[in-house]
């Protein structure tokens, strides 16, 4: 078993590409090793600012031979035809076999395919794979035709310790790469992958972008904490620092003090967004006055004058920031409005400024159901909360919008909750992010979203399959967690219809029904059962989301028991000889039993168990005691279990027969009335 090394060594890759093209190239190969036959033990795949690199280990040195059977022609059949086969499959004729078949005896030509060297295999798989590799974005150089991310140096291809002899634009492979582009130009040989990966860490290149983020992240906890600081954590921030570096070196720079009265979240935005340092915190989890910058090489000063140049650039970034900070200012956040106006939303749903008012007026309506909402707060929220985007500082960094507006409202005087409601009024932003709580943060929130899904809903830009532009699916959630987490008691179809306002066609209900599918998302990543959700639903008529989950909830409890199983079974049971004879006979059977024609005890018993329990239901599912509900119905277990016991449904009797199809569908209507049991799995 031989060991495959193969790297491609070129101009810089962007750090945003990288982690996809590695793994792009391991899946590519391995496909077109396994069409070829070739069986390995490992595939592994690395990539650096500069090399994509693969390791298989275990390769055969060989193809397995391999059997091919092609189907000819008729014995009988013209000469003709037998020799045209013949001649395509390369044999003579008493070389092939006859063979039985449905039609009769039949040729077929039987050869021995002999398998290549997995040298010859390989010259052809990897340009392949190489031309295939998805890139977002690629390029020419040179005199070539051939595109690729970035010009190509050089490339190194060795199955077993010798050269696999491939090329790719131009480049021929060889057993030799490069280290470090400064601190180790020189040429090597390598004869294997552990030899290449020792004697790339010798030449400054840490191959795994795994180990080069621990450094960063080791090392940047260091320098923090001999300041008596914290790095603030940023998983994506230090995975791209770990694409831009093959030889990590991280270094601790400071910021001018006059920058320090602009808003943390500036500071950092402008360091994360133009030149990827990490911002750091005091104890109080303030932003301090330093950052985290990583560089590429080592020098003799230690890194002081990369710092200094660091600290020099930041400078004018920041003071960029700062004048936008105070040119913002002069204005208040009012006054900012009307421009909204010249900033189109979306073409069929007009300006930003129409969408504000939508959302102003909507707002205004949901306070009655957000306990401790004022109305003119959330109407001064509404109105002010895409203001800001109108703003030299957001129209710099975008990820401040919501954020700036509160501190410019802030600014202007406006009350706390109207500067934390602007804030907050695009959040939730995903399944991580923190959820409002304030009742006038939670008010704007709702109906930015509900007045963007309904406006959508309206002009039929819906989400199908996976393509969701305008992020509808996360609106949606948003909307589901701000009800859930805030125990609001929301009509939801009523809310949707007075979004849309006068249109010809309602789409509440198709609306609604988008919302049943995430909240089974929502729910199934909490462990809920989606088939619950389905079978309360089904219901019909329920908009409420709170209520809706208290019945889930109950439904859940009810099923985990003895007597719900039961129950469950019951269920399927009658609804399964329903549906069958209903079929046969072609009718429905949705008549109320007869008492009169009852024959046996437990007929009488389950009629009577029904009835009971249907009139003590009313009052517990009417106040929302579902649990209560639940188990009214457990009791209808024994009176069940012994009606299927005892009972012949399909009596010979006709009369007695249809009674009986009409005590089931009493069972599967008493069960329904708290669950479409259909919908429930199991």
């Amino acid at each position: 078993m031989a060991e495959l090394l193969f790297e491609l060594l070129s101009e810089e890759i962007p750090a945003r590409m990288q982690a996809k093209a590695a793994a792009d190239l391991k899946r590519l190969v391995a496909e077109r090793l396994k069409e070829a036959r070739l069986s390995y033990d490992d595939a592994q795949s690395f990539v650096t600012p500069r090399r994509l690199t693969l390791m298989v280990d275990g390769l055969p040195d060989i193809q397995p031979d391999i059997s091919v059977e092609r189907k000819g022609p008729k014995i009988d059949a013209p000469e003709k035809a037998i020799a045209g086969f013949l001649k395509s499959a390369g044999l003579t004729l008493d070389q092939c076999e006859q063979r039985d078949t449905p039609k009769g005896k039949v040729w077929f030509a039987v050869s021995k395919e002999k398998g290549r060297a997995t040298t010859q295999v390989l010259a052809d798989i990897i340009p392949d794979a190489l031309k295939k590799l998805p890139w977002a974005k690629s390029m020419r150089w040179g005199s070539g035709r051939g595109r690729w991310v970035r010009p190509i140096h050089s490339l190194l291809c060795l199955l077993g310790g010798e050269i696999v002899p491939l090329a790719f634009h131009n480049t021929k492979a060889g057993n030799a790469t490069h280290g470090h582009r400064i601190l180790a130009g020189d040429k090597f040989t390598v004869t294997d992958f552990a030899d290449y990966r020792d004697k790339l860490r010798t030449a400054c290149v840490i191959l795994d972008s795994a180990e080069r983020q621990q450094i960063i992240r080791d090392d940047a906890e260091l320098l923090a904490a001999a300041e008596g600081l914290t790095v603030i954590p940023d998983d994506a921030l230090l995975a791209e620092n770990a694409g831009l570096v093959e030889w990590p070196l991280p270094l601790l720079g400071s910021i001018d003090q006059e920058f320090m009265e602009m808003p943390g979240e500036v500071l950092s935005s402008a360091m994360r967004k133009h030149q990827k340092y990490f911002s750091l915190a005091d104890n109080a989890g303030k932003l301090a006055a330093y950052f985290i910058m990583v560089a590429n090489v080592e020098t003799e000063d230690e890194g002081a004058a990369i710092v200094d140049g660091n600290e020099r650039v930041l400078r004018a970034r920041l003071s960029d920031a700062k004048f936008f900070w105070d040119q913002d200012r002069k204005n208040t956040l009012l006054s900012r409005a009307p421009a909204l106006k010249h900033i189109v939303f979306h073409a069929k749903l007009g300006t930003l400024d129409e969408k504000v008012g939508r959302i102003q007026a909507l707002a205004v309506e949901l306070c009655q159901y957000i306990s401790g909402a004022q109305r003119d707060r959330v109407r001064s929220a509404a109105r002010l909360c895409k203001a800001d985007l109108s703003t030299r500082m957001v129209g710099e960094f975008p990820d401040l919008q919501g954020l700036m507006g509160c501190y410019y409202a802030i600014a202007d005087g406006e009350a706390p909750e109207v500067a934390e409601a602007i804030a907050e009024h695009y959040s939730p932003l995903g399944p991580n992010d923190k959820c409002p709580s304030l009742a006038e943060s939670v008010a704007v929130a709702l109906a930015d979203k509900i007045v963007t899904l309904i406006g959508f809903w309206t002009i039929n830009e819906k989400p199908t399959g996976s393509k969701d532009p305008y992020a509808l699916r996360r609106a949606a959630l948003g909307v589901i967690r701000l009800v859930l987490e805030n125990n609001l008691r929301l009509p939801l179809l009523s809310i949707f219809r007075t979004a849309a306002g006068e249109t010809e066609e309602d789409h509440a209900q198709e609306l609604l029904d988008f919302f049943a599918d995430r909240l089974k998302v929502h729910l199934k990543e909490k462990g809920v059962r989606h088939d619950l959700v389905s079978a309360v639903f089904a219901l019909g008529g329920e908009d409420d989301l709170v209520r809706l989950m208290a019945q889930v909830d109950a439904l859940g409890g009810f099923l985990a028991t003895e007597d719900g199983e039961h129950l469950l079974i019951a269920y399927k049971r009658a609804a399964n000889i329903l549906r069958i004879e209903e079929k046969k006979d072609g009718t429905s059977y949705a008549s109320k039993p007869e008492a009169t024609l009852f024959a046996e005890d437990q007929e009488h018993a389950l009629y009577n168990a029904i009835e009971d329990a249907n009139n003590r239901t009313v009052g517990a599912l009417e106040q929302e005691k579902y649990e209560d509900a639940m188990a009214i119905m457990s009791g209808l277990r024994q009176v069940v279990d012994a009606f299927f016991d005892q009972v012949t449904v399909n009596a010979e009797d006709m009369a007695l027969r249809r009674n009986r199809l009409n005590l089931l569908s009493e069972i599967r209507d008493s069960l329904d009335r708290i669950a479409d049991f259909s919908k429930i799995e199991g």
